[in-house]
């Protein structure tokens, strides 16, 4: 996400949970940050793994970007994966994204950080962005469940990156 003076006011330095904080990506987060961008599996519905010139791009954009946020346990201080919420991004809309690491997958993590993120999001994103958007690739069968299981409703379908996708929007 690109810095901004405007996003400082807008986005919160941190988020919690009863297990997670949501904050700010720092240095020390960046080696878990980029496996989301290399890793096969995490990037299945998300056009593969990054090339490494983009990783290393993206190394030193990410710590402290407005609206990326590092998902890190409270009881040890692991990084298990990557919320993004970005203002006006699609349609105008608020649209959250997210990552997590494999072998943090069916802890109920992702769960826990998206539904921080969008109510949050939902309660506070200032009026002339509205409503909060998610969109994943329509065969993401296990990020679709976790987008109904939040509350979001599939709204729309369309094609983009040569692959189907779905757009659910948050009530």
């Amino acid at each position: 996400m690109p810095h901004d003076s405007a996003a400082a006011y807008w986005w919160p330095a941190s988020l919690t949970t009863s297990r997670l904080a949501l904050r700010p990506i720092e240095s020390s987060d960046v080696p878990e940050i980029a496996r989301l961008w290399t890793d096969p599996e995490v990037r299945r519905y998300l056009g593969g793994p990054v090339a490494q010139q983009t990783v290393r791009e993206r190394r030193n954009a990410c710590v402290g970007a407005p609206g990326a946020l590092s998902v890190v346990r409270q009881e040890d201080g692991v990084v298990v994966g990557l919320v993004t919420v970005e203002r006006g991004g699609r349609d105008g809309r608020t649209e959250v994204s997210y990552q997590f690491l494999p072998e943090y997958w069916g802890c109920g993590y992702a769960r826990e950080a998206v539904a921080a993120a969008v109510d949050w999001a939902s309660a506070e994103v200032p009026s002339q962005f509205p409503g909060v958007v998610a969109v994943t690739q329509e065969a993401n069968g296990r990020s679709r469940h976790l987008l109904e299981a939040l509350g979001a409703t599939l709204v729309d379908s369309f094609v983009e990156w040569q692959e189907p996708q779905v757009l659910y929007a948050f009530h």
